[in-house]
């Protein structure tokens, strides 16, 4: 037969209605359905040809239906229609789906995760325009790696000479970047926070001179910080410099002191009761 409109899909949105027969026998009142209706009102009961009022005459749970009272003996005499027993599924067409289609079961009516995603789950995420899933490893907030080493040993250094600190106490290294021979290399290129702390003097009473620290990165000198104490009959100074520095991932970091004394050993000091000894951190900025 002609028609006017669009093309009917006979295989995805049209199926004939399903049905079931019953035989009745005076006493049995629940029947087992092959297909779960939503409700009573999606389906038609017929007993000895006559429709049942589905408020009343009989009730549902999932596949099996229950008569208020047992039906009439007689063969295939009780008859289920299937008014709306899904067909087939439609996807919408591009852009007719907005948030009104959806609600917050969306996202609630699902199991909630109860521990850090792990680095391969993905997420959903809007670039430009268009739905991208993206893994949590290039999302996540890190900053690592953090480094946190400090001396514990007083070192002995040539008078009035820069020296590298070498540390030999790892508070905080998980990701290995230190290393006493060749100083601090950074495995991820990023911008790092840095921060150098001596403690430098001589190891007799006598009178500091000159004393500084810096960073030495690549072979360049950065945050250079230097005292004069020649004046103040100082034995030992505590001196501090910090940096923020971009690091391309295979550039190494040295921390270097020098200390002028009057007479004896010149020492950078390790960590006791009273002095603050030699430490430094370090960590990748989130930017």
């Amino acid at each position: 037969m002609s028609y006017i409109g669009t093309p009917i899909d006979t295989i995805n949105q049209f199926q004939s209605l399903v049905g079931k027969r019953f035989s009745g026998d005076a006493s049995t009142t629940a029947f087992t359905l092959d297909v779960a209706p939503s409700s009573t009102l999606d389906i038609e009961v017929f007993v000895e040809n006559v429709r049942q009022d589905p408020n009343s005459a009989y009730s549902l749970s999932g596949t099996t239906l229950t008569f208020a009272a047992a039906p009439p003996s007689g063969t295939n005499n009780i008859y289920v229609v299937h008014q709306a027993k899904a067909v087939g599924t439609i996807s919408p067409a591009a852009g007719t789906v907005n948030a009104d289609s959806f609600d917050n079961t969306v996202i609630s009516g699902h199991t909630a995760l109860a521990a850090t995603p792990a680095d391969t789950d993905e997420f959903l995420v809007s670039d430009a325009g268009t739905i991208k899933r993206v893994d949590f490893s290039h999302i996540k907030v890190n900053n690592d790696p953090i480094l946190s080493i400090g001396l514990a040993s007083t070192q002995n250094i040539s008078d009035n000479t820069w020296t590298t600190v070498v540390f030999d106490t790892e508070a905080l290294d998980a990701d290995n970047i230190y290393n006493p021979s060749t100083g601090v290399t950074t495995p991820t290129a990023g911008t790092y926070f840095m921060t150098f702390t001596a403690t430098v003097g001589g190891d007799t009473n006598s009178s500091l001179q000159n004393a500084g620290v810096k960073f030495n990165i690549g072979g360049t000198v950065y945050a250079e910080q230097t005292i004069n104490s020649a004046s103040n009959n100082t034995r030992y100074a505590n001196i501090v410099t910090s940096y923020i520095h971009t690091f391309d991932g295979s550039t190494y970091v040295l921390c270097q002191a020098y200390n002028d004394v009057s007479s004896g050993q010149a020492q950078v000091y390790g960590v006791s009761s009273t002095r603050l000894g030699a430490t430094f951190q370090m960590f990748k900025l989130i930017t």
